[in-house]
Parts: C-alpha cells; sequence; structure tokens
C-alpha cells in the first residue's frame, strides 16, 4: 500500500518515422507509470466517539475528542491529544462530520461548531446550531448538527473540531452539551455516539 502524488510521466520524443525502438520505450514508460497505480489507496479515515462532550464554561471553545477508529488508512488520531487528525499526505481533503446536541435547559440555546488547521481557527468555517427548550426535566430537546468542509493540508498538518455553548453543564445534568447514547432496547439497535468524523482525500 503506497501514498504518492499524481505526476505525469516524461514520454519520449517522438521520432520523424516509424521507430520500433521508440515505440518500445513509450510502452515502457507507460507500464511503470500505470502499474504504480496498483496498489494505490486513497487516505481516509473515520472517527467516532463514546463519551458526553461538556461544556463547563460558555466563553471558552472545547476541541471535540474522538476515542474510538473505525477506518485508518494514512489518516489517523493523535493518541496524546485525541481531537486531532493527522494525514500522512499532502492534499485537499474532505472532513465531514454529525454530533448529538441535547438541551436539557428550559429556553433555547445555541451551539457553535467550527474547524481549526494547526491549532488556528480557519475563517468562515463556523456554522451555529439553534436548540429549542427541553421537553421535560428528563427529557432533552434532541438535534443532529451534521456538515462538510474541504481544507488543503500537508503532510503532517492536522485538523480539529471546535465548539462552544450559551449554556454551560451543570453536575444536576442540565444544560447543552453533545451526548451519546448506549445501545437502546425495544427495538435492539445500535449505540449513538456523540460525534462522527470521516476525512477523504480528494485531489493533490
Amino acid at each position: 500500500m503506497s501514498y504518492f502524488n499524481f505526476v505525469s510521466p516524461v514520454l519520449p520524443l517522438p521520432a520523424p518515422q516509424y521507430d520500433v525502438r521508440q515505440l518500445n520505450e513509450l510502452n515502457r514508460v507507460l507500464r511503470l507509470y500505470f502499474s504504480r497505480f496498483d496498489n494505490f489507496v486513497l487516505p481516509y479515515g473515520a472517527f467516532y466517539d463514546t463519551t458526553d462532550q461538556t461544556a463547563a464554561s460558555t466563553t471558552t471553545a472545547y476541541p471535540i475528542t474522538l476515542n474510538s477508529t473505525s477506518y485508518s488508512v494514512g489518516v489517523g488520531i493523535d493518541a496524546s491529544n485525541t481531537s486531532r487528525i493527522y494525514v500522512n499526505t499532502a492534499g485537499t481533503y474532505n472532513i465531514q462530520f454529525s454530533a448529538q446536541l441535547v438541551n436539557y435547559s428550559n429556553q433555547s440555546e445555541d451551539i457553535d461548531i467550527w474547524f481549526r488547521k494547526n491549532g488556528t481557527n480557519i475563517a468562515d468555517s463556523n456554522t451555529r446550531f439553534g436548540l429549542t427548550a427541553r421537553k421535560g426535566p428528563s427529557d432533552p430537546y434532541h438535534s443532529v448538527a451534521a456538515l462538510n468542509f474541504f481544507v488543503a493540508l500537508l503532510a503532517g498538518d492536522y485538523i480539529e473540531l471546535v465548539w462552544c455553548s450559551t449554556e454551560a453543564y451543570t453536575t444536576a445534568g442540565t444544560g447543552t452539551y453533545i451526548e451519546h447514547y448506549a445501545a437502546p432496547s425495544s427495538p435492539t439497535r445500535p449505540a449513538i455516539p456523540s460525534v462522527i468524523v470521516t476525512a477523504t482525500w480528494v485531489s493533490s
């Protein structure tokens, strides 16, 4: 398995007249070039998180963390800082995410989610998600934040999702946050990750 940038082959100049040696050299160059595609795999990764992600302050930005990997080919999570998704190959990447938002507050609240590249906010990458007030004391309002973003990355660069909320989390379980759910029953169905993120190489 290998990663590389697509570079056109250097073809031999054509002879003034038909020349079998020149034709053989052309075929050799083309065979070498196209054989490189046999084991080529486009980099991609799919990650998710199985914990609640809360905001202790309404004036602080919090990186979204990921604790599980579904697929990782040339794209991976930093083991010591699980909000960072690193790439091994330069190119333009399509970053997609969905986040399970909940509001336990008695009033409507907002959550902002945006992108950072190598620790710096990406301009014009923020989205605000409005959440209606809870339905009852133990029945929050649910919503899913989902979108995608194209970003150019160099080998070794990393991308993060960051969020903030207009209502901080409290130990009583109120507030607005990103929540996960264990696998429900009746009927049995999959667990709900708090966040799902995919990164797909698009072009060099």
